[in-house]
């Protein structure tokens, strides 16, 4: 499927493997921007949960999609987790960026701010535990998985050389650093803790060669956060 969809657009399929569960995830979120937009201009009829509810549909389209596609990511290691001393260092870092994440608020100020993801919007104690648990591990392993795939091993690679498979992983460029960092903040609303994660989850690529000890980190970012959350209610994080 994804070599015709490749041959159809033009684009090499090692760059579609890594950028299409990307694509994906952010057509999700435009769809669901477009869908408050019309429910503010045509009067649509929306409950406050209906939108949420596309979050499951979003993690699981991107989960079932990187499965389907795992075979071609052979820079994806699991296994260098085993190195125990260096998971620890991933994770110490994934924990850094958490407390980055909370203590630096500036937002861009041309767009609006987020609605956040509030589960206290679903009616009855089963659904909303549900989607907690589909909202947590849709952070904590589908989208550090997802992103670092796109940032980490086809963007900082593809920066430093288009044949970015031939670029080692951790190699360092000033311009790959500080675009890739630049880019991931512009991402997320509060951008310069964007940024900064980006560069740290650099840091760890430079560091370990290892694009399973990037998704750690950025998985142990994203529970931290997910756990904040739940624990002081503070939704526009999430």
């Amino acid at each position: 499927m994804t070599e015709q969809v490749a041959k159809t657009m033009g684009v090499d399929r090692a760059i579609l493997h890594r950028v299409l569960p990307f694509a994906l995830f952010m057509t999700f979120i435009v769809v669901e921007e477009c869908l408050h937009l019309i429910a503010q201009r045509q009067g649509l009829i929306l409950t406050a949960s209906t939108v949420q509810y596309l979050y499951a549909v979003k993690a699981c389209s991107v989960a079932w999609l990187l499965y389907l596609l795992r075979a071609h990511y052979t820079e994806l290691r699991f296994k260098d987790l085993l190195q125990l001393k260096v998971s620890a260092a991933a994770a110490a870092i994934g924990i850094v960026t958490f407390l980055v994440w909370i203590g630096l608020p500036a937002t861009l100020p041309f767009i609006p701010p987020p609605k956040g993801y509030d589960p206290t919007l679903f009616t009855g104690e089963s659904t909303r535990s549900l989607m907690i648990a589909v909202r947590v591990a849709g952070a904590v392993f589908v989208v550090p998985v997802m992103e670092e795939l796109f940032w980490r091993s086809f963007l900082l690679r593809y920066l430093v050389a288009p044949d970015f498979q031939s670029v080692p992983l951790g190699r360092f460029t000033w311009g790959s650093f500080v675009i890739s960092s630049v880019l991931f903040g512009l991402e997320h609303h509060l951008f310069l803790a964007g940024m900064l994660a980006g560069a740290l989850f650099n840091l760890v690529l430079y560091r370990t060669r290892s694009l399973a000890q990037c998704v750690l980190a950025h998985s142990v970012a994203n529970l931290a956060l997910a756990c904040w959350v739940l624990q002081t209610g503070d939704w526009r994080l999430w």
